[in-house]
């Protein structure tokens, strides 16, 4: 059984867990979720398909990303998804936090706060090993390949997202 930390809205966790996907949370609760944007010097960026089995939004493009296990800060459970949904380890990239940003969702009872990040580094083809339960494809896709998706309705967060795949290095991310 997955647990997740249950935070306030001041982003402090609260001391209380909520069992994965639970969502009973009240006002004023939150689990935290984490993305990852994976650049490489060509500018293009590592995108996955969602899998056609995926309960939400089945087959849709993404950024590597879900939630934080109970205990685990952000920047562990961002590097934690990367991998089992990639193969990449991005520990040693540059880049990291960029900002976060909050959703309330009473109707469906489930708020959360989701940090961002960006790592830059050179990984190609041989380097990906896809989780299939999460994923069914990836591509190296240029930001155009990305807002046409998103124009498309079929790509997961990127108007919360879209400063993240701005075209300045990730020199000045915070580590």
């Amino acid at each position: 059984m997955e647990l997740w930390d249950v935070y306030n809205q001041k982003k402090e966790r609260t001391g209380r867990t909520m069992v994965r996907n639970d969502w009973n949370m009240q006002p004023g609760e939150y689990h935290l979720s984490v993305l990852g944007v994976l650049r490489r010097s060509d500018g293009k960026f590592l995108i996955t398909k969602r899998a056609g089995t995926k309960e939400w939004a089945p087959g849709w493009w993404e950024v590597s990303g879900g939630a934080a296990l109970a205990g685990e800060d952000s920047k562990d459970a961002v590097l934690r998804e990367i991998k089992e949904e990639t193969g990449l380890d991005v520990s040693g990239w540059d880049g990291g936090f960029l900002f976060d940003y909050r959703r309330d969702n009473p109707k469906e009872k489930d708020n959360y706060f989701v940090d961002v990040y960006r790592f830059e580094g050179e990984f190609g083809d041989a380097d990906i090993h896809l989780q299939e339960s999460e994923t069914e494809a990836y591509m190296f896709a240029t930001l155009e390949q990305i807002q046409a998706f998103a124009g498309q309705g079929v790509f997961l967060h990127y108007h919360s997202i879209q400063k993240a795949f701005g075209k300045e290095s990730c020199a000045d991310c915070a580590t």
